[in-house]
């Protein structure tokens, strides 16, 4: 007969984010499954790492579940959490909190950023497709005649054989590329991080980014903001599309010149839609707020509403792994930080 394997104990674990998030993401159904894999300190919940709650907390806490709101984790604040060793983040980038001390730690971190990808993916197909199909202005056009306009000839409306160039084949770029693959489209890609042989797997062609730019009847960016992708999607780019091409941006604004992007948009050259601008919000009068041309949405491309579930669900199943001793199964690296939003 053998002995029974003693059972591993439970980590004590606390939530660091802002009230609101927690609210948000952390129903009570995901708080009780956190509570079945986790010793879960009670609310309310850590927005200040600084009171003397917030530091008692921490001198006992080997998990923190972090969100929006999560205060950085700097040298000081660890110096409270000695036998803090893992951080599971409920949403996707965590530069905002994680610091470099944490990597000197040896912390382990891990992220829903492939969860948070999907609905951001699932947005930029649907606005390759209305977009193709001229949704929006055709849309417009109703409303305001009141009557179907004239059997439209034009050869360029339409989503049979258009090409959408994919600005990096990130997290999100790669889902994006994923969710054309049904589609009668033609798919390029550029990042100077992929091979040929990746293309390949991935069933697109990679191209320059000029080219990219030349070549595609939409372009959609997905590259993450770093110091050199600031600005990356410049003047002369914007200028390579094709007249009545579409620009996409679900990353982040600054990756795009908005002044070259609205010059070229009020002049009618170019469609753009932007669920993220530079800054955001856009000034009261900012031109591009009127440009019939641009779609501007409050960026909600990321995780809103039902969604956040599966942020949460993500966030529990990877607490429950690294508590049972499996690991992570998505770890984010430090090596990986420079290409990572």
């Amino acid at each position: 007969m053998t002995e029974a394997q003693p059972t591993r104990p439970r980590p004590r674990a606390a939530l660091a984010m802002s009230a609101d998030t927690a609210a948000a993401v952390l129903d009570a159904e995901s708080l009780a499954a956190l509570g079945e894999v986790c010793d879960l300190v009670p609310p309310p919940v850590l927005d200040d790492l600084t009171t003397p709650r917030a530091r008692a907390v921490l001198a006992d806490v080997e998990l923190l579940v972090t969100g929006w709101g999560c205060p950085p984790l700097d040298e000081e604040v660890l110096a409270a959490a000695p036998r803090l060793r893992a951080v599971v983040h409920t949403a996707g980038s965590v530069r905002g909190h994680v610091t470099g001390a944490c990597w000197e730690r040896g912390i382990e971190v891990s992220s829903a950023a492939a969860a948070n990808a999907l609905p951001v993916a699932e947005y930029t197909l649907a606005m390759i497709l209305l977009t193709g199909k001229d949704v929006l202005e055709q849309a417009r056009a109703y409303r305001t005649a009141r009557a179907r306009a004239a059997w439209r000839t034009l050869r360029t409306v339409g989503n049979h054989g258009r090409t959408v160039g994919i600005l990096s084949a990130s997290l999100i770029g790669r889902r994006v590329i994923e969710l054309l693959r049904p589609h009668d489209l033609r798919v390029l890609l550029y990042d100077p991080y992929v091979t040929d042989a990746d293309a390949e797997a991935l069933g697109v062609e990679r191209v320059g980014l000029p080219e990219l730019f030349a070549r595609s009847d939409t372009v959609s960016v997905h590259t993450p903001l770093l110091p050199e992708t600031r600005g990356l999607v410049g003047r002369e780019l914007i200028a390579a599309l094709r007249p009545g091409a579409v620009l996409i941006n679900t990353a982040r604004g600054a990756v795009v010149d908005q002044e070259a992007l609205t010059e070229a948009a009020l002049a009618g050259r170019i469609r753009a839609v932007l669920d993220v601008t530079e800054p955001e919000v856009l000034p009261p009068d900012h031109p591009l707020w009127d440009c019939e041309n641009v779609l501007i949405t409050p960026h909600l491309a990321g995780s809103q509403g039902n969604e956040w579930r599966r942020l949460a669900g993500t966030a529990v199943a990877e607490a429950a792994r690294w508590a049972s001793g499996a690991g992570f199964l998505h770890p984010v690296r430090r090596e990986r930080l420079a290409f990572q939003a």
